[in-house]
């Protein structure tokens, strides 16, 4: 008995969601892009107005300007999108507990198991969820139907906007085999080029050639572009609880400008060492070896990495090993565009690991308290994020305030620590909200955005207290828990 597999795909997803806030630019061609001043000017994503005028993803923006000049370009929202991924992801674990991630926006649906819950029609149960998602969170997706995985994000790709197609062992050949080889799944340029050198043109001509041909042109990739183009793929869904942790983790950023001397890299590199570290403990690994990548103006690389002592995900120990690498590599004065840390060899969390080094400079129970209060801090600033709406860069510094403290002083003094970023965070949401109303002000000439008190969850014309607070009066209201300290 054949799988139903589900393939769905958000269409032009960076751009949906921001148009989620900019309505009024729905007919208008729109791209989202990164920063032109912080060198990251080029198109990440457009809507379909835009696509009319051939604008493509990867490409600058003056290119995309000189297609369309009529072109409104925003600014990326990464935390946005990543937040609606996490929310449409759940949204199809209503059908099936078979859901697995292929990007950000795309992923597999096993419904076999589910379906006769649904009614048993496949497309139907497709357009029930292409019904809730456009009701729901105001997007669009395309959605393949099929018996394996690959035809189902071919079935996907196969007719967008927001349509539902289905691939089936009746019509496949009838729809996919015409089809140019580019087209299927991991089907790239040189492997393209070798295909079409023997005369494999279209899935057709792959799938029409001999298994073992197809090996002597593609080694053991050919086999598997075969078992693709002949409907012999049979790999399960496997949902992202149960897929394997990843070989490494690693954070990397193009600055906005050069950064010289020490002083400017170590604050470039705090950044990512704190970005990498939250990454690591989420997903309950330590790292063994630390690499740093160093980019110059001139788009030249070079790569530096050292073992640690003992196993850490800790942000402070990987910020320090990082800064030893690059004085040793590095002149201080020599300008660097951009920096890439990678942790690599990584172990489970509860895995012992080397000895600890009992020459280090820090007694190792130092290093696990630092890291238990950069664990609890993450905890306790995750809720923030999700109430005030703030990208993850905003509590960056909060939480290496935090760790700045002494570790081996009180409990007292890290629930203090707490507190504070608590105030921090919380001020830092006003103002947040504060710019983005001015900026909705700007852009569409009216208030998106009522005044907001983020202390009370409320609006601000719903506070009862009129009173000017004090500042300690403002501290007790933004950080209730203090009081109980």
């Amino acid at each position: 008995m054949d799988r139903v597999i589900l393939h769905c795909d958000l269409n032009s997803f960076y751009a949906s969601v921001e148009l989620l806030d900019h309505p009024e630019l729905r007919d208008r061609p729109v791209a989202v892009c990164g920063d032109p001043n912080s060198r990251h000017g080029i198109i990440l994503a457009k809507n379909e107005p835009a696509k009319r005028y051939k604008v493509q993803t990867a490409e600058t923006i003056w290119q995309a300007r000189r297609k369309c000049p009529e072109l409104v370009l925003l600014p990326a929202h990464h935390w946005k999108y990543r937040d609606y991924s996490r929310r449409v992801n759940a949204l199809y674990e209503r059908y099936t507990d078979l859901v697995e991630p292929f990007s950000i926006d795309e992923s597999w649906l096993d419904i076999t198991g589910s379906l006769h819950l649904f009614g048993g029609d496949a497309k139907a149960l497709a357009d029930e969820i292409r019904r809730v998602l456009r009701e729901e969170l105001g997007l669009t997706v395309s959605v393949g139907v099929s018996f394996n995985k690959i035809f189902a994000k071919m079935g996907s790709d196969y007719k967008k906007p927001d349509a539902t197609t289905v691939i089936s062992r009746e019509n496949y050949q009838e729809l996919l085999w015409p089809l140019p080889i580019t087209s299927l799944l991991f089907v790239g340029r040189s492997a393209a080029a070798a295909l079409e050198h023997y005369g494999v043109h279209t899935i057709g001509d792959l799938a029409r050639l001999d298994r073992e041909a197809a090996a002597s042109i593609l080694g053991r990739q050919g086999c598997t572009l075969h078992d693709y183009a002949t409907g012999a793929e049979h790999s399960p869904v496997v949902p992202a609880r149960e897929q394997p942790g990843p070989k490494s983790v690693g954070n990397g950023l193009t600055f906005p400008r050069n950064l010289v001397g020490w002083a400017e890299l170590h604050a470039g590199v705090t950044e990512l060492a704190d970005e990498v570290a939250v990454r690591l403990r989420g997903h309950g690994l330590k790292c063994t070896t630390l690499q740093v990548t160093i980019r110059d103006p001139n788009f030249k690389d070079i790569c530096r990495q050292k073992r640690l002592s003992a196993p850490t995900y800790v942000a402070r120990e990987l910020t320090e090993t990082a800064m030893e690498l690059i004085r040793a590599a590095w002149r201080e004065n020599a300008p660097v565009r951009a920096l890439t840390l990678t942790a690599q060899a990584l172990v489970e969390e509860g895995e012992a690991g080397e000895p600890p080094d009992l020459f280090a400079a820090r007694p190792p129970p130092v290093v696990e308290q630092r890291g238990e209060v950069e664990r609890a801090v993450g905890a306790h600033l995750s809720h923030l994020v999700e109430a005030f709406e703030l990208p993850r860069r905003f509590i960056g510094e909060a939480r290496r305030q935090v760790v700045r403290v002494h570790v081996a002083g009180s409990r007292l003094d890290q629930r203090l620590g707490l507190a504070r970023v608590q105030i921090g965070v919380q001020a830092q949401s006003e103002r947040e909200c504060g710019s983005r109303q001015r900026h909705e002000e700007q852009q569409a000439g009216k208030r998106a955005f009522p005044a907001f008190d983020p202390c009370r969850h409320q609006r601000a014309d719903e506070c009862h207290d009129d009173r000017p607070l004090t500042r300690k009066a403002k501290t007790a209201r933004h950080s209730p828990g203090l009081r109980a300290l």
